[in-house]
């Protein structure tokens, strides 16, 4: 049994006042990233228009990049509850495989219109960024598969090779030269139309991978 204490009084308040600094600098951080961009972002921007200390900014994020880890991670939580809570044929209610379908194509539209901040979350010690959502996604896929009853006699590496398929080519894009934090503008716009194909291309493979067999 878990005797750890429950916390009472002034610690619970605390705790509260965080989230609310949290939420309030998350907004804040949105909203400058949409009126300046993203690599005008700082910490001490951020402090200053969210009227709050440096120290709070720092204690929460520790670093510029950790802002940006921060609005992935809550844009990524809400992207993972509507693939298990939200309408068909993203949410439950649709056939796996329509399912698997929709959920590659709103996948690629997520990391599509996140790949400024991705490129922001970048650590200059890493030549790419943690697997982030990539995870929930090879879980998902080896979920709709076992679903879908296709005959595949080894869904577990099915399920891998999905998932590089899916988030592979972003990954890549991302560890080429000249494609970190610094890109500008015309770099990501470039970028988005070269990722639209890739929505056919993840419905292409699906159908000849799982409905064919």
């Amino acid at each position: 049994m878990d005797r750890t204490p429950l916390p009472l009084g002034r610690p619970r308040a605390e705790r509260a006042d965080a989230a609310r600094n949290r939420e309030q600098l998350l907004a804040v951080a949105r909203e400058m990233v949409a009126e300046l961009g993203a690599d005008r972002v700082t910490m001490d921007g951020l402090a200053e228009g969210a009227g709050l200390g440096k120290g709070t900014v720092y204690r929460r994020f520790g670093t510029r990049a950790g802002i940006f880890h921060a609005l992935l991670d809550d844009d990524e939580h809400a992207f993972q509850r509507e693939v298990l809570a939200g309408p068909p044929p993203l949410g439950p209610g649709a056939s796996p495989l329509v399912r698997l379908v929709a959920y590659g194509r709103a996948r690629i539209a997520f990391l599509t219109a996140h790949i400024t901040i991705v490129r922001s979350a970048l650590d200059n010690h890493r030549a790419v960024p943690a697997e982030g959502g990539s995870a929930f996604t090879q879980a998902h896929i080896r979920m709709l598969l076992g679903q879908a009853g296709t005959g595949v006699a080894d869904l577990d590496s099915l399920t891998v090779q999905l998932t590089s398929a899916l988030e592979g080519p972003f990954m890549i894009f991302l560890a080429l030269p000249g494609s970190g934090p610094e890109s500008s503008a015309e770099a990501d716009a470039a970028f988005e139309r070269r990722a639209r194909p890739l929505g056919d291309s993840w419905q292409t493979l699906v159908d000849r991978v799982c409905r064919g067999a």
